[in-house]
């Protein structure tokens, strides 16, 4: 699957582009971090690939073919799209709730089959929460549900994960086994375009990285060609700084100066400056 984004703009209001001249291809199975800043317009990005959102301008394009001239059966067959947050609103089953993503294959109005029951719990067990089966799904954590809902995802057979922040709920030690998922996807042939505060993901999986600034793509290329101290820099206005530690490559932040001018010292080094008060 080929994603070409061409010159795109996007506002909420006539006052304000949160998109504008967005340019940018994606082919899966490739996995590709989009960086960027709070309110750069990253997840309006992805709701206007997926159509949620139409574009004041520009193309978006999947094989060549305008998204929005796919029907939802058809765009279900290519991208399958996990927003940021997800709230529940009844207690189904967290096996119903991954069946639910067959709904594209069998029809909206046909019940699932037991191949299709059995192939959404294998879907659980390749993430390794299969254990989850039977519980309600409002009754599991937020990590949990984030990773039902990359299970459900899978049972829809797309060429391409579009994620949102996918790691916005979880702990590091799931952050970190996220990433190896990635890994085990793209070693699938699933496709995975995501969006990510964390510039150590594309660091550690070695992707394609888009850096979003100003509405648009201000670089794109290889995790360790794109993602350097200056451009971190220029998108989270702080000191970064990236080693290589154990043969990877991890971003550390740099001496910072706080909001009220004192020296950051967490290290445990030193003492705080508070006014004329002197605290350890």
């Amino acid at each position: 699957m080929r994603l070409t984004v061409e010159d795109v703009s996007f506002g909420y209001d006539a006052s304000r582009k949160v998109l504008q001249g967005m340019t940018f291809t994606y082919e899966s199975p490739d996995v590709m971090c989009l960086l960027g800043s709070n309110g750069v317009g990253k997840s309006t990005l992805l709701k206007c690939i997926m159509g949620e959102l139409t574009p004041t301008s520009g193309t978006i394009l999947i094989d060549g073919r305008p998204v929005r001239s796919y029907s939802p059966r058809e765009m279900a067959h290519r991208v399958a799209y996990i927003a940021q947050t997800h709230t529940p609103s009844f207690s189904y089953k967290v096996i119903d709730v991954v069946t639910m993503g067959r709904t594209s294959r069998i029809g909206y109005l046909a019940n699932p089959s037991d191949s299709d029951v059995q192939f959404a719990y294998e879907q659980l067990e390749y993430l390794g929460i299969e254990r989850l089966a039977e519980r309600p799904y409002t009754d599991i954590s937020g990590g949990e549900r984030q990773l039902v809902m990359i299970a459900s995802a899978l049972a829809q057979q797309p060429e391409a994960l579009l994620l949102d922040e996918p790691t916005a709920h979880l702990d590091f030690g799931n952050q970190f086994k996220f990433v190896r998922l990635v890994e085990r996807l793209r070693e699938r042939g699933m496709g995975v375009l995501m969006t990510t505060h964390f510039p150590d993901h594309a660091l550690l999986l070695g992707c394609t990285t888009a850096i979003l600034t100003n509405g648009g793509v201000g670089a794109q290329g290889p995790a360790g060609q794109v993602v350097t101290e200056e451009s971190l820099r220029t998108i989270y206005d702080i000191e970064i700084n990236i080693r290589d530690i154990e043969r990877r490559r991890v971003c550390i932040p740099g001496s910072m100066t706080d909001p009220l001018g004192r020296e950051d010292r967490s290290s445990g080094a030193g003492k705080f400056e508070t006014g004329s008060t002197r605290r350890p």
